[in-house]
């Protein structure tokens, strides 16, 4: 898989750029703050319909401009797909693949596989733990775009379900005498449970396809410094092997049990968006404990390991490193050359040439402000 022709319309910086894109190694090289990062943010948004960057879609579109449109030709074992997305804050976007229109622009995703490792990839392992979970869903809906649905409706579920125990915990605080009406609880109840089965088990599963790959790319990455390792945290009890219906019912058993709790202080406590990803190096927990070294590389890993299970499941993504190399030492930037030189499209960000190894250099494009060009 590759992207062959990527076009921006009030995207970012861009009021309009077009640039056709090579199979292999695509290296986008310019001064920082020129939009090097808005190119690959608008292909991961593509991927995911997310940026890595904000949280809201308000930043994507240029200022002045209602609108943002992302429009891509994706090449895929010889045949051609053409993605476009328009963005437009405070409203539903609008997709399109092909030449059609689809009712959801959610039902994209799975055109486009990607994983794209940038600076802010730090948090992974510095940062809480809705950046974890992030990782993990967005990794889940990479290998089975079907999941895209679940977290969704996963994400609707907790939302109602925070909206009724707030609006039973404002009643109670401004002197309600009967609180407010709890009496569609074990509705939504059951909605989560049987969403949050579903994404958890996925997860799960997840977690256990990935370890390997995530020690082995650290190993690599690190050159044999210590043993990385992952394992899933779930806020309710899960027997090893549980099936999604033992799920559903740890999580029901784990709702009526903090009921009480989640009554008083109006919110939800319990559920996958609570979860977490421990992250260790050897013994320890790498949050808090890992150098800044160890860190990157453990961020780094995470990203790889990714990478090559999706390869492993026989998907191959675009690959894409936005401003990596500058933070890695000659070591790392070797080993890290070695492991990706062979992707089916690789995308590489940089201030300075010199920073991406020999083997790497592939395809340069020169990156100005507001415009991008391919070099002779």
């Amino acid at each position: 898989m590759h992207v062959a022709r990527l076009e921006l319309h009030d995207f970012r910086s861009y009021e309009r750029v077009e640039v056709d894109l090579a199979a292999g190694v695509n290296v986008l090289v310019g001064p920082n703050g020129v939009g090097k990062t808005n190119l690959v943010e608008a292909l991961g948004y593509v991927a995911t319909l997310d940026s890595h960057r904000v949280a809201t879609d308000a930043p994507l579109v240029r200022a002045g401009a209602a609108a943002a449109v992302i429009r891509c030709l994706i090449v895929h074992d010889g045949r051609e797909l053409q993605v476009e997305l328009e963005i437009v804050p405070g409203k539903a976007n609008r997709a399109r693949l092909g030449r059609s229109p689809v009712r959801r622009a959610r039902d994209v995703i799975g055109a486009l596989r990607m994983v794209l490792f940038a600076p802010e990839d730090l948090e992974l392992v510095r940062g809480d733990p809705a950046v974890r979970r992030r990782y993990l869903d967005d990794l889940l809906v990479a290998r089975q775009p079907r999941y895209a649905g679940v977290r969704a409706d996963y994400e609707r579920v907790v939302k109602q379900r925070n909206a009724l125990l707030r609006t039973a915990y404002l009643a109670r605080k401004t002197g309600g005498t009967r609180g407010g009406d709890l009496s569609t609880l074990d509705v939504w109840d059951a909605h989560l449970a049987r969403h949050g089965s579903e994404l958890l088990a996925g997860r799960l599963e997840l977690v256990t396809a990935l370890a390997p790959f995530v020690g082995k790319a650290y190993d690599a990455v690190a050159a044999g410094r210590g043993a990385a390792g992952i394992a899933y945290r779930a806020g309710v009890e899960v027997a090893p092997g549980a099936d999604r219906a033992a799920l559903a019912e740890a999580l029901r058993s784990a709702l009526a049990a903090g009921r009480a709790s989640e009554v008083e202080r109006g919110v939800t406590l319990t559920g996958p968006h609570r979860d977490d990803l421990a992250l260790t190096l050897g013994p320890l927990p790498a949050k808090g404990y890992a150098s800044h070294g160890e860190s990157w590389s453990f961020a780094l890993a995470l990203r790889l390991a990714a990478y090559d299970l999706l390869r492993a499941d026989g998907i191959e993504p675009v690959l894409a490193l936005d401003d990596v190399f500058a933070e890695l030492d000659a070591g790392r930037r070797d080993r890290l050359a070695e492991l990706v030189g062979g992707a089916s499209q690789l995308l590489v960000t940089c201030a300075v040439p010199e920073d991406v190894p020999a083997s790497l250099r592939g395809v340069r494009y020169e990156v100005t402000e507001g415009a991008i060009r391919r070099a002779a």
